[in-house]
């Protein structure tokens, strides 16, 4: 890993604050002003350092789950919420509620507690 791959994934976070936070200004500068304190924390590793590697691992990490697991919600006049998806938030495909009752698994393996 490199300064141009840690230069690479901080603008890549930049890039998923901006996209997840449209329209909040003081929530895009507060998430800008913490990604900016996390880089300049490890601005001292040396570029063979596993550290390194580890914290531009988290900030694409981070940048990832922005930009495709994070929907903002605005209350309504008639207290209903409107999310904001865009083209990048991760839709699922619901298959695992498709499946009949009895074969659907845990995320250990097993079968849920109901089909026992």
């Amino acid at each position: 890993m490199s300064r141009v791959s840690a230069t690479a994934a901080y603008r890549n976070l930049l890039r998923s604050i901006r996209i997840a936070f449209e329209g909040d200004v003081a929530v895009m500068n507060a998430a800008r002003f913490e990604a900016r304190n996390n880089f300049e924390a490890n601005r001292s590793l040396s570029e063979d350092s596993k550290d390194l590697e580890k914290s531009i691992a988290k900030a694409n990490d981070v940048a990832k789950f922005l930009k495709e697991n994070l929907v903002q919600g605005q209350v309504k006049d008639d207290g209903k919420y409107q999310l904001r998806i865009h083209e990048h938030t991760e839709r699922g495909d619901n298959e695992s509620i498709k499946q009949p009752q009895g074969t659907r698994n845990t995320l250990a393996g097993a079968k849920c507690c109901s089909s026992l």
